[in-house]
């Protein structure tokens, strides 16, 4: 791998408590089992033809700068910190049928026991995990920004050790949100379906696959892996850059792989005071709003890929932007994110929910 770091010198110039689940929705009985329910039937909704077409025409093409929010003062400190320990991979998911927020006790006992129901006909667990495990559904309240958007909902598994009085230990951790989701859409939702579009996971792969079957088959839902493209990786390194000022980013990284044979992959380190100082001489803070556009973007990309070239002679444009990183957060264009900062988690969760959303059928 090429390393390279941005000389010094460089200057570019360029031209409340109640838990939100959206909508009253009437209660209706499940049975007792972990799966769906033998006496409801399967949602065809997401089936119906002339429903395949995604919100790709909704894309923005220009959003809010990113701007520092203490998110402690209305969401609790604790699951706040839980949010910004893992690495997360990321996966969409349709609206979720029936689903209900009140209900988070059961839907806790119901995974454990569709878990435990897996392993013992032979699903394959990791060495040294016991056959105990404890469930937790939780609402983190206040991440919801619009009254459109269904409280974000938390899940732990934890094993418990089967000859042990040790406290049970942590093994996937899991999270469905929807931050500043697409209102039009969210509001033509039938009353019986509840938006959390983004799925973030971390722990054992076959744990996460596990809980996703749960869901399929008690929400009549649909999970998709999320890769985050070229230009949501812009996205973010401008948006995260245009921090530096108030919230110090200590770094720029951004990583490219080149169809070269073999392949080359090139890290690129920027110094954050003249990564800031391009970013400035390109956006203009001149609305009350303080908006960027998709041009501003590429013009900071075209900018640091100018300079690149300069000094090493390669187009980093022929290649494919594979991962962006600063003190904020980071983000890999197979999915996997990283959160640095709650102060920003906003902006992160927004432009995700987007992306997740865009790859929802309607």
């Amino acid at each position: 791998m090429a390393t390279v770091k941005w000389p010094h010198f460089f200057h570019f110039s360029a031209p409340h408590s109640v838990v939100n689940t959206p909508a009253h929705r009437p209660d209706t009985r499940r049975s007792k089992s972990y799966g769906r329910s033998c006496v409801e039937p399967p949602s065809l909704f997401w089936q119906t033809p002339g429903h395949l077409t995604t919100l790709g025409h909704r894309i923005p093409t220009s959003r809010r700068a990113a701007k520092s929010h203490n998110i402690t003062t209305k969401v609790d400190p604790e699951q706040v910190a839980l949010l910004i320990k893992n690495e997360w991979k990321l996966s969409h998911v349709t609206p979720l049928y029936r689903f209900r927020h009140t209900q988070l006790k059961l839907y806790s006992k119901h995974l454990a026991a569709f878990i435990i129901a897996e392993k013992q006909q032979g699903v394959a667990v990791e060495v040294g995990v016991e056959a105990g495990f404890k469930v937790t559904f939780s609402a983190v309240l206040g991440i919801a920004e619009t009254k459109e958007d269904a409280e974000t909902v938390f899940i732990q598994v934890h094993s418990k050790p089967l000859f042990s009085a040790d406290t049970p230990k942590a093994v996937w951790r899991g999270w469905l949100t929807c931050v500043n989701g697409d209102p039009e859409y969210l509001r033509s939702l039938p009353p019986d379906f509840v938006s959390l579009p983004l799925f973030c996971s971390s722990g054992p792969e076959y744990l996460t696959a596990l809980v996703k079957s749960w869901f399929e088959r008690t929400f009549d839902c649909s999970f998709g892996s999320l890769y985050l493209n070229s230009t949501m990786l812009n996205w973010l390194a401008a948006l995260w850059t245009g921090c530096h000022p108030t919230s110090n980013i200590r770094y720029l990284k951004l990583a490219w792989n080149m169809p070269s044979q073999p392949p080359l992959d090139i890290a690129y380190t920027v110094n954050p005071q003249d990564a800031w100082e391009l970013w400035n001489s390109i956006h203009t803070e001149d609305s009350t709003d303080d908006r960027i556009n998709i041009e501003e973007v590429q013009l900071f990309m075209n900018g640091l890929e100018i300079h690149f070239f300069r000094h090493f002679k390669i187009y980093l444009s022929a290649g494919t932007l594979t991962k962006v990183s600063t003190a904020l957060g980071s983000a890999h264009h197979d999915g996997k994110i990283k959160i640095g900062s709650s102060d920003y988690i906003t902006t992160l969760l927004t432009l995700l929910t987007e992306c997740a959303l865009m790859k929802t059928p309607v």
